[in-house]
């Protein structure tokens, strides 16, 4: 990885108000809560209303941003929305925001590669800052899955919610957040974990759905245990720092048994993992930015950690960032 020219210098957060708990869950199909806890970890999640929409999420983790760290968005020059749920086809989540900030002088683009959405757009972002191109850029994880979730069907709808997080990116030469990375994506397993939209065939296989989303739970995990403990192993071997010096594991929230396994695959300790599927279940782009912001609300994360974001799933796509926390 070329050496980085891009720091991390203010986050936030939003979650719509409106909760889901399991117990709503068992009064719309066949689950409980143990059922529930079981199998995935998670407890409850937020859901938008009907009228909030993906764009609204992602403006009001800006605003918090904004609030928390004094900071101001007027001269971003880049801003990158992460989600597989935008407001429209066209235009962007990003181009909508820009108009809801009113900056007047900024490039603007959605990306996505929903669950590593995130980690992705941070690697843009970086690319981006660091080959002189930008100096300034905002990049938002946010979804709003509960608008593409079929409530009848209880192997998904007891996994996913709404929410938003979103960093800031500038161009910092002497004290930069970026130190390794490692991307892939196996299209040919994407299959396994789709939203249909203007086609319904896939690797030559009919798909079934009207939009919600579709998943093969078993061959998910099966995936994400094998290869993000390989993408980790990656990401480590184009640094000189070990896994045992790294402070913080922030995988994506998919199932907390899953990130049990890649932990013990990996050699390094759930104890030291953060996750946001609690309270908030899968978020998909948004959830590594919510379990950062849940952290950093709470004290954990402190200047000089060093930091492993890895998020993983449609595509199947991946992608791991080894960073060091200066905000």
């Amino acid at each position: 990885m070329i050496k980085s020219k891009a720091r991390i210098t203010a986050i936030g957060s939003y979650v719509p108000k409106r909760r889901l708990t399991n117990d709503d869950l068992e009064k719309m199909v066949e689950t409980n809560d143990q059922w529930i806890v079981q199998r995935t970890g998670i407890k409850e999640r937020s859901v938008a209303n009907e009228d909030e929409f993906t764009s609204d999420i992602s403006y009001k983790a800006v605003k918090n941003l904004m609030e928390r760290y004094d900071k101001s968005v007027d001269d971003v020059d880049m801003i990158i929305v992460c989600t597989l749920t935008p407001d429209f086809k066209t235009p962007s989540v990003a181009s909508y925001i820009q108009a809801k900030l009113g900056i007047r002088n900024t490039g603007a683009m959605d990306l996505n590669v929903a669950c590593a959405g995130f980690t992705y757009g941070l690697y843009v972002a970086n690319g981006l800052i660091t080959s002189g191109l930008n100096k300034k850029v905002l990049v938002i994880g946010a979804e709003t899955l509960s608008k593409v979730t079929d409530y009848t069907d209880r192997t998904t709808c007891i996994l996913f919610g709404d929410g938003g997080g979103a960093v800031l990116v500038e161009y910092d030469e002497k004290q930069p957040s970026f130190i390794s990375s490692h991307l892939g994506s196996e299209g040919e397993k994407g299959n396994s974990l789709y939203s249909t939209n203007l086609s319904n065939t896939m690797n030559g296989k009919n798909l079934i759905g009207n939009g919600n989303i579709v998943q093969n739970g078993r061959e998910v995990y099966k995936w994400a245990v094998t290869t993000v403990p390989k993408g980790i192993q990656s990401v480590m071997k184009n640094t000189s720092i070990e896994l045992e010096n790294v402070d913080w594991f922030v995988p994506h929230s998919a199932n907390l048994r899953m990130i049990e396994s890649i932990c013990e695959k990996s050699g390094f300790p759930i104890e030291r993992t953060l996750y946001s599927l609690v309270n908030y279940g899968n978020t998909s782009a948004a959830s590594i930015p919510l379990s950062l912001d849940k952290a950093v609300r709470e004290g954990k994360i402190e200047n000089g950690n060093k930091i492993l974001l890895y998020g993983f799933g449609g595509g199947l796509a991946q992608a791991g960032l080894l960073i060091e926390w200066t905000i």
